[in-house]
């Protein structure tokens, strides 16, 4: 049953009762009848902005006035309410160079980039359908509002919504909108790094990722070329069913739907076709492949304009991600020292879901990743010392002892060493004997 909320039929009422129409529009209504969770409500009508503000007093804040856009805040939430509009030339592919106000829904909906986001609910729950929306949601389908082509000219970003949509829907591409997505692809270049970065994390977390980006790798392609030597890629090792970029998929799609989680899956193995090698044997080898696919990941997560910290996660999971960590104390507490428990446990993440996207006979890594998070586990129940905070002694104590300036730091970071390698127990009696015997010697 589609239910509005209170706060969004509050607002509803008020347009109607102000003399005006007004509808939820677009995703909410989409969701809704699909049976989920809408996360944003949205309200088209025909009131002018000007007369939206007037309505609603201190509740309206002007967040888009050029487009027609007010902005409604009470009962915990912000429902965005628009006027009916028309959009003229969108000259830089991205934003309509004008619009115009309209007393027509119709007309309002008819600019709109999906069948099944040009469908509009009342008050009384009557839905206004013009271009048959409810049949494409029922066939499961993604099909633009008139002509695909003027549509992803329109907006470019529009190409990369459709496979997001696809893939958090589970839908397919109607015939003619596909093939207008593949011949518009180089729209794509008009679009902002940050929107393409946005788009693709979206994507990227949706149940439906690998399926979408098996079906239109040349599109994604078009934003990420490094991507496209992956593809149809064979790896020629028994430890690999699949080639480069079907592996990728199944690693991916195996993953937390965590953004770094799926960054670091699609990129990880990036650098394999630059390194890669054959023996005599004929067998393919890729040495040194996870550094080569960290210097290409860190030119597209620049290119796309990450954030420093999710960008040295993503590299530092990258370069990780096939090294060997022995599944001892000794060993994870050496990792744990270097990376930190969060990053230790994304890069078991990564681990489990690499394995999985290998030859079946190959997935039993999974009982190792295990050991290595029980032995985390335990050392961190057991507060184990991996970082310079847990250190028994401090700067001040070894200013105490004489040391000066940049010598500190070294000296701590020699201790934790000693610490983390067993060589020496975490006591401060036992660290500052240490530092002073050192200082003699030297």
């Amino acid at each position: 049953m589609f239910v509005i909320p209170e706060q969004v039929r509050t607002v509803l009422q008020r347009l109607e009762r102000g003399g005006f129409s007004a509808f939820c529009v677009g995703g909410c209504v989409r969701d809704g009848l699909l049976g989920r969770t809408a996360q944003d409500w949205d309200v088209t009508a025909s009131a002018l902005p000007e007369e939206t503000m007037a309505l609603f007093g201190e509740q309206a804040f002007p967040t888009g006035l050029r487009h027609g856009t007010v902005t409604v805040r009470g009962g915990g939430m912000s429902i965005e309410v628009t006027t009916f509009r028309t959009d003229g030339p969108y000259r830089d592919g991205r934003h309509p160079d004008s619009v115009s106000f309209t007393r027509s829904l119709e007309e309002d909906l008819a600019r709109r980039d999906f069948t099944v986001n040009a469908m509009a609910l009342d008050l009384q729950g009557k839905l206004t359908d013009p271009f048959h929306g409810q049949l494409d949601l029922a066939a499961r389908l993604l099909r633009c509002v008139g002509d695909p082509d003027r549509r992803f000219g329109e907006d470019a970003l529009r190409i990369l919504r459709s496979l997001r949509f696809a893939a958090v829907l589970g839908f397919s591409l109607e015939k003619e909108t596909e093939e207008s997505l593949r011949r518009s692809r180089s729209l794509l270049h008009h679009i902002a790094a940050e929107r393409v970065r946005e788009e693709l994390t979206r994507l990227l977390c949706a149940p439906g990722a690998a399926e979408v980006l098996r079906s239109f790798p040349e599109v994604i392609g078009e934003v990420i070329p490094e991507l496209m030597p992956m593809v149809g890629f064979d790896q020629k090792n028994c430890h690999h069913c699949h080639d480069v970029w079907e592996h990728t998929l199944w690693a991916l799609q195996a993953a937390t739907p965590e953004p770094l989680i799926r960054w670091t899956l699609l990129l990880h193995d990036i650098g394999k076709p630059e390194a890669f090698t054959i023996d005599p044997e004929g067998n393919g080898h890729f040495y040194g492949h996870p550094m080569v696919s960290r210097r290409i990941a860190e030119i597209i997560l620049r290119r796309l304009r990450f954030d420093s910290a999710g960008r040295e996660t993503v590299l530092t999971l990258v370069e990780w991600h096939d090294r060997n960590i022995p599944r001892t104390d000794r060993g994870v507490r050496k990792v744990l020292c270097r990376l930190g428990e969060q990053r230790l446990r994304q890069l078991l993440a990564v681990k489990r879901a690499d394995n999985l996207g290998q030859a079946p006979e190959y997935q039993g890594r999974q009982d190792e990743i295990d050991c290595l998070e029980q032995i985390l586990d335990k050392l961190l129940t057991e507060q184990t010392c991996f970082s310079l905070h847990q250190l028994a002694v401090n700067g001040n104590d070894l200013i105490t002892l004489g040391l000066q300036g940049p010598e500190i730091g070294r000296t701590l970071e020699e201790l934790l060493d000693l610490v983390v390698d067993e060589q020496i127990f975490n006591e401060r009696k036992a660290l500052l004997a240490h530092v002073a015997a050192s200082k003699t010697a030297r």
